[in-house]
């Protein structure tokens, strides 16, 4: 190819690139916070705003950086960790409705732009997706619709901003993951999320009243002669108005099935207790005192996060 026809076809790219950071800018805002500089966020309904639960550390002194460099107090709707979704209400905010596309269509090598703002304006990173995965579970149990990641390098102002494919569509929210990298929080995810929130001001959990450590069985101990446990989550603690405590749980008990499915980590039976549980009545295994007893008991919701 041509230097000249090169340079065009780069010059075309840089600037397709740019639109599509300017085709969300209105949407974009700078954060802050009591204990943090400045992060993203993004105007999902008319005075709403979303951004990521873990950076936005304060509940107080929020305030909304407009791209228009006005700046307006916001206060907190609700919060999930479980998600990494927070939602903010601001008084004035002009800015119409971000309308989230799908990401059914996503896959490894797609284009993305994160576009973020900082508060001397817009901020992206280019990369392409990394792994387009199925649904997953955060390790504080929340559930995500798709395992998204990037491969770009996500500034921590960014996080919270959205991330952006070819097509200009706005698929998520940005945040940043494991040993540096950056994830998406999916579109589907934030719209189910942040419709509780705005609902409930939380997102319901469900709740045992138990604190948990795993603890190796010994291997007489457990023996059945259709199943060989040797691993399960010993009860250090029981919550005394808990459904534990109801169900006849004690401490020194050791969990070892759930609807006969076994339970070896404490981020397994997490991954049990989302919204749809409560409410729900489960069978349980102990050991106790060397016995094995079958228990029944009724999730109850996690009275806060």
């Amino acid at each position: 190819m041509p230097a000249q026809a090169a340079n065009r076809s780069l010059a075309d790219l840089s600037d397709r690139l740019g639109a599509l950071v300017d085709g969300v800018a209105s949407k974009l805002v700078a954060i802050r916070s009591r204990r943090r500089t400045s992060l993203s966020g993004f105007v999902w309904r008319p005075g709403l705003v979303i951004t990521a639960e873990e950076a936005l550390e304060a509940d107080e002194d929020i305030a909304i950086l407009r791209p228009d460099g006005t700046s307006v107090a916001a206060g907190l709707v609700g919060r999930d960790p479980t998600t990494d979704i927070v939602l903010l209400r601001t008084e004035e905010q002009p800015v119409g409705e971000l309308a989230l596309a799908p990401t059914a269509s996503l896959r490894a090598g797609h284009v993305v732009v994160a576009a973020g703002c900082r508060p001397e304006g817009p901020t992206a990173a280019f990369g392409i997706v990394s792994l387009a995965g199925g649904p997953w579970r955060s390790l504080r149990g929340g559930m995500i619709d798709r395992r998204i990641h990037l491969d770009l390098r996500l500034d921590p102002r960014a996080e919270g901003g959205l991330a952006i494919d070819a097509g200009g569509n706005a698929i998520g929210m940005t945040v940043l993951g494991p040993r540096g990298g950056a994830l998406v929080i999916p579109s589907e995810t934030i719209e189910r999320v942040a419709q509780q929130l705005l609902q409930h001001g939380r997102v319901a959990r469900g709740y045992l009243g138990l604190g948990l450590q795993p603890v190796r069985i010994d291997r007489g101990t457990a023996a059945a002669p259709e199943r060989d446990d040797t691993r399960g989550l010993i009860v250090v603690s029981v919550d005394s108005d808990g459904p534990g405590q109801r169900a006849g749980i004690k401490q020194g008990d050791i969990l070892i099935r759930w609807n006969d499915h076994a339970v070896q980590s404490v981020r397994s039976v997490h991954s049990l207790l989302g919204p749809e549980s409560v409410g729900q009545s489960v069978r349980i295994e102990i050991l106790r005192a060397g016995e094995r007893l079958a228990l029944s008991i009724e999730i109850g919701e996690r009275p806060g996060l």
